[in-house]
């Protein structure tokens, strides 16, 4: 998810498969899945070594990581908020440092003439951009996971979904609710910035509530 592609609106959007890692080698997430999870504990009045230190992960408040970061890590941090929290609690961090990273990668990696362009078009071809986008880098934040979503959703006035199948954030985890919320919050700030103020995000289908696959719902009608 490091640039917008710039080509015609009407080009066609396809699926993006993240690519899975070669055997024996592990899957890998950008740094944001860390170091805006500490940034959203710590505004929160959290105890951010406490809960790294449960998820390993000491090591990652004394030397931040500036490179993509083992999968493994992204996992553990979010079993560890959810233990030490409370899945309310944790939610609202995870959802805290989604709405952060939006912020990073408008800031620093979709080039602000893209941004200008997107905010110019009608939502439904702004929309079909930016996923194509982040389905390009849909790796260095799904890792191991699949990512796709269909253009055809945005026929007939219907949202815009998009899906992730063995997404890290909820894997091995099971709950009553919804868990992908740095996902949500990463994709509300982008959508309410690039594509419409009125988009509200939603996960309606999770794994950890036994689904195959976790579903993000993008509306702005």
């Amino acid at each position: 998810m490091t640039e917008v592609d710039q080509s015609a609106p009407a080009a066609a959007a396809h699926a993006h498969p993240a690519p899975v890692a070669a055997q024996g080698t592990a899957a890998r997430i950008g740094p944001n899945a860390i170091t805006r999870v500490a940034e959203a504990l710590e505004a929160q009045g959290a105890a951010v070594a406490a809960v790294f230190a449960d998820a390993g992960l000491g090591h990652h408040l004394v030397q931040p990581p500036e490179h993509m970061v083992d999968e493994c890590d992204v996992i553990a941090l979010q079993q560890a908020l959810r233990r030490r929290l409370g899945i309310a609690e944790a939610r609202c961090v995870s959802f805290d440092a989604g709405l952060r990273t939006g912020d990073y990668l408008l800031a620093h990696r979709i080039p602000r003439p893209a941004q200008r362009v997107l905010r110019l078009l009608p939502p439904g071809a702004a929309s079909r951009l930016l996923l194509k986008a982040v389905g390009r880098h849909a790796w260095t934040f799904s890792g191991s996971g699949v990512f796709d979503f269909s253009p055809r959703s945005l026929l007939r006035g219907r949202p815009v979904r998009v899906r992730i199948a063995g997404c890290p954030l909820c894997r091995d985890s099971q709950a009553d609710t919804p868990l992908c919320d740095f996902y949500t919050g990463t994709f509300e700030r982008l959508f309410r910035t690039l594509v419409s103020a009125r988009t509200r995000v939603e996960e309606i289908q999770c794994q950890a509530q036994g689904a195959d696959a976790c579903i993000f719902e993008m509306r702005w009608r």
